[in-house]
């Protein structure tokens, strides 16, 4: 063998040393050093660090992951039949148990947490109506019951962030009735605001019309009252005049009784020409 494979062989063994013996972690990873199984070190930062060549290096994700898990079965305390899709976010909290409870395994981590949810998802729904169901975002899972998956993600090194519904899905026949409930209260809230709109119609139709009256009766109220002073008023004028020429009134009083009784088709008079209602029709020669 030469000594330029020999060297050529050196320089690849150095190379796989120096390639066996560091490693680098990003931002958001978490590294967990194990040597023939067992672990030796754990929750090594962002950055370059050495190892032993012996040594094996497992990289976690340390950022919030979400997991969704679609269709699942379930059945609400007024026995309705619906399918619920749900999703789960957690975060690694201790790289050594994560590792011994899943082999460093994601995706086991959140099947058995599915497992776990879905028990007290079942439960939390068999003892709740469909319309609490639908209305709560968890799918009325209680503290309690939350808290108590929280402690199972623990135990497998993982804090549980969040658990919600994702989807919810009828059958038909549930579907039908909720629609049919739900027309029902929008027709009764239809009929509600209408009625309530009608109240308030009349009621300003009625303060409208107290108002209408109000103001007639004031303006006919001051009406008379002028109207009453203006014939006041003409009734000094007139009795003035008349004062100062006696015969001049008594001819302006016949001349309107004479405009107001002759004259009119149909009527009829039996009256004495003789008579002082016909004074001032008779002739100069006649008087």
């Amino acid at each position: 063998m030469s000594a330029r494979l020999l060297l050529w062989l050196g320089v690849g063994l150095l190379a796989l040393l120096l390639w066996r013996s560091c490693y680098i972690l990003s931002d958001g990873e978490v590294a967990l050093r194990t040597r023939f199984g067992q672990i030796e070190g754990t929750q090594y930062q962002a950055g370059l660090h050495l190892k032993s060549p012996l040594d094996e290096v497992h990289i976690l994700d340390r950022r919030i992951l979400t997991r969704a898990y679609p269709g699942e079965s379930f059945l609400t305390g007024d026995q309705k039949s619906l399918s619920v899709d749900f999703y789960l976010k957690w975060q690694l909290l201790d790289a050594a148990r994560f590792f011994q409870a899943t082999g460093g395994d994601e995706d086991m981590v959140g099947l058995r947490l599915a497992d776990v949810i879905r028990d007290r998802l079942k439960s939390a729904v068999a003892a709740q109506p469909l319309v609490r169901v639908i209305a709560d975002p968890r799918g009325a899972l209680s503290a309690a019951g939350f808290d108590a998956i929280g402690a199972a993600a623990r135990e497998f090194g993982v804090q549980l962030i969040d658990v919600q519904l994702q989807r919810i899905d009828l059958t038909d026949d549930v579907a039908a009735a909720v629609y049919q409930r739900m027309q029902q209260s929008q027709v009764a809230q239809a009929q509600q605001q209408r009625a309530s709109g009608i109240a308030d119609a009349e009621k300003i139709r009625a303060d409208a019309e107290r108002k209408r009256a109000e103001i007639l009766a004031d303006a006919t109220r001051e009406a008379q009252h002028i109207r009453g002073e203006a014939d006041a008023r003409a009734g000094a004028a007139y009795a003035r005049a008349y004062a100062r020429n006696p015969e001049f009134a008594a001819f302006y009083r016949s001349m309107q009784a004479y405009r107001n009784t002759l004259g009119r088709d149909g009527d009829i008079l039996v009256i004495a020409p003789e008579g002082e209602f016909f004074k001032y029709l008779h002739s100069a020669t006649g008087r």
